[in-house]
């Protein structure tokens, strides 16, 4: 039985070898392993920036208003109605912005650079791994290097 290093859908790597997209390459037949890192997907940066200011332009404005009725020195009345009309925008785009958040988090796990695992294997550069998971590539990468020490 092989000493199982790492596994989920994609990938599996033993003590034995690696198995990606359908293909077994044992592990005594890569002689080089390396990685590289991809270029940055700027639309996914910029969904991102979209992502935070859908949290950030609501508080701006709130801010914005707020120093706008004490710059204008407004009366007692006016300015608590400027200060309750900024709490409620903040109130009802609270649980939005948990929901921003959470979509947030799960854009930076996807990844805006792509990370690959390569090997040369029978004198052929062979692509191991590429995914936008970083953790999943640590994963894999660590994986193949205890693998290796074996």
């Amino acid at each position: 039985m092989d000493r199982m290093h790492y596994r989920d859908s994609r990938v599996t790597v033993t003590a034995a070898g690696i198995e990606t997209d359908g293909r077994h390459i044992p592990l005594a037949e890569l002689t080089e392993v390396w990685h590289r890192r991809g270029g940055r997907s700027w639309r996914r940066v910029a969904g991102r920036a979209t992502l935070g200011l859908v949290i950030g332009v609501p508080a701006a404005l709130g801010l914005a208003a707020v120093a706008v009725a004490l710059a204008l020195r407004l009366s007692g009345m006016a300015m608590a109605v400027v200060v309750g009309a900024a709490l409620v925008v903040g109130l009802v785009t609270a649980p939005l912005a948990d929901l921003v958040l959470e979509h947030l988090d799960r854009a930076y796990a996807r990844g805006a650079r792509e990370w690959e695992i390569w090997g040369r294997w029978r004198g052929t550069e062979v692509l191991l791994l590429r995914t936008r998971d970083r953790q999943k590539f640590g994963q894999v990468y660590r994986a193949i290097e205890r693998a290796a020490e074996r």
